[in-house]
């Protein structure tokens, strides 16, 4: 076991807490701070025919490209370009019809303001983010965004901590007007993060996932209750589809439904589907998105679901188990 210091603990804690204070104190008086300065900064945004570039140096440099990153996954083009690469050709990343984003806490980083005359050459509007509104950055800058801090959460009042955390937050704010104001959907968030969870339940359709052709499981109207049960146990999911003759969706047939016919029938021998299927049946659609599906089988403690047209013909069958392997739930 590790011994500790009587006290030790509790220092510590009470070290955190202070830097959190500082951090949300720090974040609470950006609100105070924001003008007509953040409206243009994003009225230059959103008429920008190009892309945003985030630039900055050092903790900043790491704090840009982090927004950077949230502007391009909430519908505004976005990418990071280090200011020190820009000076030796990666400036001709930079076109005219982008805007750039510059970060400095003390706005007169070398790196950064050594871009400012070339900026103005190829008049690309430059939005800076900086501590001090009368720094050659904020100065210059078509639109400054002031994130000054009293002070670092550094008991030293050095290290970029409090400093870091309200660009960052101002990043977000940024982020956050743009996404409204371009009416940006979770659907437009998906397309971007294809890979994730949160793609999986906002991009899959039941189409996507349901069983059909010979996988989906279906008798005729009037069969035998025989027949109904040997479909389940062959296509194994757990009911069958009851299809009129005109081919509509009749009713289904469900494990949970053998279960209720054996408490209430002793003989099954002469018992038609039609005499115990559930009718009409939970049914959805092959355009629903999968996320919806879920939605509705647990909302009625299912496990499977008939997939219907237009018209009401059975064209598929989803299960559970199917939303599961595909990481929708």
């Amino acid at each position: 076991m590790t011994s500790e210091t009587p006290g030790a603990g509790s220092a510590l804690r009470d070290s955190a807490r202070r830097t959190l204070r500082l951090e949300q104190q720090a974040i609470d008086a950006l609100a105070a701070r924001l003008d007509e300065a953040f409206d243009h900064a994003c009225e230059l945004i959103l008429a920008c025919r190009g892309r945003v570039v985030v630039t900055g140096m050092g903790k900043s440099g790491h704090i840009a490209g982090k927004i950077a990153a949230t502007l391009a996954s909430t519908g505004t083009p976005a990418f990071f370009v280090h200011p020190g690469e820009a000076s030796h050709g990666d400036l001709g990343m930079i076109t005219p019809g982008d805007v750039v984003l510059a970060l400095s806490n003390s706005g007169e980083t070398a790196e950064v303001t050594a871009l400012l005359p070339l900026l103005k050459r190829m008049k690309v509007p430059l939005i800076s983010m900086t501590g001090r509104p009368t720094s050659s950055l904020g100065r210059h800058a078509d639109a400054h965004l002031d994130t000054g801090v009293e002070r670092e959460a550094c008991p030293l009042d050095l290290a970029p901590t409090a400093s870091t955390t309200a660009a960052l937050a101002m990043g977000d704010a940024l982020a956050v007007a743009l996404l409204e104001s371009r009416g940006f959907t979770a659907e437009d968030f998906a397309l971007s993060h294809p890979g994730g969870s949160l793609g999986k339940r906002l991009l899959l359709r039941v189409s996507d996932l349901m069983h059909s052709g010979s996988r989906l499981p279906r008798v005729p109207l009037g069969s035998p209750l025989r027949d109904a049960l040997l479909e389940i146990t062959r296509q194994g999911l757990g009911f069958t589809c009851v299809v009129a003759p005109d081919g509509r969706l009749a009713g289904v047939y469900t494990d949970g439904d053998l279960r209720r016919t054996l408490d209430l029938h002793s003989d099954l021998s002469g018992l038609s589907v039609d005499d115990v299927m559930t009718c009409p049946g939970k049914r959805t659609t092959p355009e629903t998105l999968a996320a919806e599906a879920v939605s509705l089988m647990e909302d009625h403690r299912i496990s499977a679901l008939a997939v219907v047209d237009d018209e009401g013909r059975p064209v598929g069958a989803l299960h559970m188990h199917d939303l599961l392997a595909s990481g929708v739930i």
